[in-house]
């Protein structure tokens, strides 16, 4: 039987291990996925299907996928104060929607949820009642 040094031992674990570290240290992927449809109409079960994989559960832009985007996500909770205390709710409609772009977003890297929404029901009124709902609970969210 061969003997098998303790250097190779050594130099063997030394390659896993840099190779363990260069895998950790490689640049954060998202994987995009086509959204999946929901009956929800319901404004705080669509933010948290839809929107905190990016913005967090709390809307303050800390989900799982924001260390992988260019810019950090907005905080959605601080959009009145930024609008010397009123809710632009019909600009918060427009970019959810997608008819009004955002610069952190570039080339509409945040999904926009108007084509999402219509293409999951034929029903216009269901399409539009999901994004009201989605902008109302944003809303409701704003720090008081």
């Amino acid at each position: 039987m061969k003997r098998i040094s303790v250097s190779y031992y050594l130099i063997t674990a030394l390659i896993v291990g840099l190779s363990c570290f260069a895998a950790g240290a490689q640049e954060k992927v998202i994987k995009r996925v086509p959204p999946v449809g929901t009956a929800s109409l319901d404004g705080k079960s669509l933010f948290r299907e839809y929107c905190a994989v990016c913005h967090g559960k709390d809307g303050k832009g800390g989900g799982p996928a924001a260390p992988a985007l260019k810019e950090s996500p907005a905080d959605l909770t601080q959009i009145a104060r930024r609008n010397q205390g009123q809710f632009p709710d019909q600009k918060v409609l427009a970019i959810v929607k997608g008819e009004q772009s955002v610069s952190a977003h570039g080339d509409q890297e945040m999904p926009t949820w108007g084509r999402t929404f219509r293409n999951m029901s034929t029903d216009l009124t269901v399409s539009q009642g999901r994004l009201h709902a989605l902008v109302m609970y944003i809303q409701s969210i704003q720090a008081k």
